[in-house]
């Protein structure tokens, strides 16, 4: 009798650890099929371009967001209001040690550490921001409709050393300032 009690419980144990697992689903995102923008602001006006997403995944529980991470790549810095001659100077700089020095710093990384429901379709979620080699809290809104999800970031790049032109490090920059904050603009497909 003791025997089938203990079997009855370790099957009991087995099946709710089973379910437990099956609600729990990881959505890696398309990285060919999704696009991050970026917009930075300086005194005189501003440029955009895009940067790749190396990889990524939203972690849901019963249809609802419950995590995530990604890696970005660096390396892809691409600007897209530009052409030839400024464009690859632009580009050079943003990827050089004056900003993301992506010779050292290759990726940059976000992992959600806290996710809660703000609406039909909507999260407010805090992660870790790692650009650099260096980490900070970071709060945004993400929507997801089906397999698509957008979300709109706005970083301030003075936290993650990233000095050049900034008003937070150096004086006197007049019409050569850029400002601290860029926007990172994601639509995701998964």
């Amino acid at each position: 009798m003791k025997n089938l009690v203990k079997v009855s419980l370790l099957i009991v144990a087995f099946l709710a650890f089973s379910f437990t697992g099956l609600k729990r689903e990881k959505k890696f995102i398309k990285t060919d099929d999704s696009q991050v923008v970026w917009k930075g602001y300086k005194v005189t006006g501003s440029h955009q371009g895009t940067i790749a997403i190396e990889s990524g995944e939203l972690v849901m529980e019963e249809g609802e967001l419950v995590g995530g991470a990604f890696v970005i790549d660096m390396t892809s810095i691409e600007v897209t209001d530009l052409q030839g001659e400024y464009k690859g100077k632009l580009e050079g700089h943003l990827k050089s040690d004056d900003f993301f020095g992506v010779e050292n710093h290759p990726t940059a990384s976000l992992v959600f550490t806290k996710v809660e429901s703000s609406g039909k379709n909507a999260y407010d979620v805090t992660g870790d921001l790692t650009i650099k080699n260096i980490t900070h809290p970071i709060s945004f809104t993400i929507s997801i409709y089906g397999n698509k999800a957008t979300a709109a970031l706005k970083i301030d790049r003075s936290k993650y050393n990233v000095k050049y032109g900034s008003t937070s490090f150096f004086d006197n920059l007049k019409d050569k300032a850029i400002y601290d904050e860029f926007d990172l603009v994601t639509d995701l497909q998964f």
